[in-house]
């Protein structure tokens, strides 16, 4: 199995950060297989998403609504509503498994990989891809 950990660098506030292209440049050449990715951190997730028309700023927004920062959360170090942040990989998990063919992910019309970070208050993330060949 081939792996390898990448940096995401994400600021210091929520973001829908599209990492498609870090992953096609994983698997790129590797043949027919499978892609697993995984986030190693407790606030963070993957989705696969259309991105660049609103649909990832929907998804900070959904977010919000479905998990407010608010004080209500019992987990409360960090910035104020980061407990909600701990409870986002519940609805957002932190990992996907892609099918790759000819070294190329074979994602569907307008899918892109994307982390999302809830959690301003780690600025990088990492990322793990791992393939399998099939």
């Amino acid at each position: 199995m081939r792996t390898e950990v990448i940096t995401i660098r994400t600021g210091g506030r929520p973001v829908v950060r599209d990492i498609t292209s870090e992953a096609a440049d994983f698997v790129r050449d590797l043949g027919d297989g499978l892609l697993h990715v995984f986030v190693p951190h407790a606030t963070a997730g993957l989705a696969i998403i259309e991105t660049g028309a609103g649909s990832d700023d929907d998804l900070l927004t959904a977010i919000d609504d479905l998990l407010p920062a608010e004080d209500k959360w019992r987990h409360r170090h960090g910035s104020r509503g980061h407990g909600r942040d701990h409870v986002l990989p519940a609805w957002i998990p932190p990992y996907a498994t892609l099918p790759v063919l000819g070294g190329q992910i074979a994602f569907g019309t307008w899918q892109s990989l994307c982390l999302v970070d809830p959690n301003g208050d780690n600025q990088t993330r990492q990322v793990r891809f791992s393939f399998l060949n099939g």
